[in-house]
């Protein structure tokens, strides 16, 4: 269930409700019994748990990859070719053309 923040336009008293998408809104002001009550606009707050998200996959970069990977993540690495090779073995154009 959501929490709504409320204020009074009249007294300026303000209280987080917990009520259900499909309740009704609070009208009256529970400080002064006015019916200027209103929801306020306010930033959604959640978490993305699991992994595929950045705060558990991205975030420290090399870091987070070295520290899942162990060593497999080293020897991908020492593999790769580096820029020259990789130019070289695909005729100067590199590997971001049509032709490879």
């Amino acid at each position: 269930m959501p929490i709504y923040a409320y204020k009074c336009g009249s007294c300026g008293h303000a209280k987080d409700v917990l009520q259900k998408i499909s309740d009704a809104p609070l009208l009256d002001c529970p400080a002064c019994g006015r019916a200027n009550f209103h929801k306020q606009l306010t930033a959604a707050g959640f978490q993305l748990k699991g992994s595929g998200w950045y705060a558990t996959d991205f975030r420290g970069g090399a870091t987070a990859t070295a520290a899942s990977g162990g060593a497999e993540s080293a020897t991908a690495t020492e593999t790769a070719p580096t820029t020259a090779e990789a130019t070289a073995s695909t005729g100067g154009c590199g590997t971001s053309c049509a032709c490879h």
